[in-house]
């Protein structure tokens, strides 16, 4: 987890450096919102390109190692009844059964064929399911409970606040931090930074913002 209010506080004193200009906490949400959501969907497209290169024996600069510990933060099980898959599903693992017979993706177009032979249609012991939508699938056989593993989404971040004489102030009575790996920090205050300089029409801060998570991307992958 990250605090949100950490975040906040080093991007208005980033933004606000030599009068710069003033960030309200209803922008900083959504840039941070932003923000979170392309830190973690880069976590999925970082684990394929690495996937195909060789890892290291260290145990704690492993690239991949550290992407899984990133991303098990979001891992968790669901059900899925009557097709409909759990709310909150951002990319679906493994579906099985009540008996943890595991069900095997299949096209639309591949039911045709194997339901043309009894040695390749589905069976209790051998199912399989095709994904109809982003939160139904269809399971062959039939089968109205089954259960699955996914990734569920970030909880969106918000930084509440109440108003003193005029100025917002810090209230965590109802705060959302941040969900992501406590070593995100730093690149989520600089992408947050880099919409606040579109924002506030400070496309020096854009860029300050841009080549620090450049630098620190080109750090990661040497």
């Amino acid at each position: 987890m990250v605090n949100i209010d950490t975040v906040y506080q080093k991007v208005l004193m980033l933004a606000n450096k030599e009068q710069r200009g003033y960030i309200t906490p209803q922008e900083f949400n959504l840039f941070a919102d932003q923000a979170q959501l392309e830190i973690f969907e880069q976590y999925f497209y970082d684990m394929n390109f690495y996937l195909q290169k060789l890892g290291n024996t260290k145990e704690y600069s492993d690239i991949r190692d550290n992407l899984n510990e990133k991303i098990s933060i979001f891992e968790t099980t669901g059900t899925i009844t009557s097709g409909i898959i759990s709310s909150g599903v951002y990319r679906l693992g493994t579906v099985y059964n009540s008996n943890n017979i595991e069900l095997e993706e299949v096209q639309p177009n591949d039911i045709l064929y194997l339901n043309q032979s009894p040695l390749t249609a589905p069976t209790t012991s051998r199912p399989v399911y095709v994904r109809t939508s982003a939160t139904s699938i269809t399971p062959y056989p039939a089968n109205a409970s089954l259960f699955c593993t996914y990734i569920k989404k970030p909880s969106k971040p918000n930084w509440t606040y109440v108003v003193v004489n005029g100025k917002a102030m810090y209230d965590n009575t109802n705060v959302t931090h941040f969900e992501l790996h406590a070593s995100e920090e730093n690149e989520l205050v600089y992408r947050t930074l880099g919409y606040a300089g579109v924002s506030i029409k400070k496309p020096e801060l854009t860029q300050m913002a841009a080549q620090t998570i450049s630098s620190q991307i080109q750090q990661e992958k040497q």
